[in-house]
């Protein structure tokens, strides 16, 4: 791990996911985590209340409006989540992968993240670490009302 950023490999997992198009990035993590909350809170077949999970995912793509927010399956529903009633909320499979991550604390802003996002690149390009360039994932830890000690961090997946 480097001071400035850290390289984690990740497991494949679930995700619960909802794509939102043609909203701005914080709107659409507005509109995309009460779809998921409302999975969580017990809208799916099953009418099963879930645990809340972080990290809240974002996906954002270079040039593209649609944004992916993503809650992760609690590890007890991770072979049978129970699938949404919501036709905008799916169950996804992320594939086993290396994440260069960057954490940061304080209150963040897309535009916060994509500074962040930035400054990453900036550093895996220096140093010759290859990478997807043409997406990262925003994570959020906290909750809205939490103040102080935030956790917040940006993702690039390893190519």
């Amino acid at each position: 791990m480097a001071k400035d950023y850290e390289l984690r490999q990740y497991e494949t997992a679930k995700w619960v996911s909802a794509v939102i198009r043609g909203e701005s990035q914080k709107e659409a993590m507005r509109q995309g985590f009460w779809k998921l909350f409302h999975y969580i809170q017990g809208k799916n077949e099953q009418e099963m209340k879930i645990d809340m999970t972080v990290p809240v995912t974002c996906l954002i793509k270079s040039g593209c409006t649609d944004f992916k927010i993503s809650f992760f399956v609690p590890f007890e529903h991770q072979d049978s989540p129970p699938q949404p009633t919501d036709s905008d909320v799916f169950i996804e499979e992320r594939k086993a992968a290396g994440i260069f991550v960057r954490s940061f604390g304080g209150f963040a802003s897309p535009e916060k993240y994509a500074e962040e996002a930035e400054v990453l690149a900036r550093i895996l390009r220096k140093r010759g670490q290859p990478f997807h360039e043409d997406f990262f994932y925003t994570a959020g830890y906290d909750s809205p009302f939490k103040l102080f000690n935030r956790h917040n961090e940006v993702w690039y997946f390893k190519k």
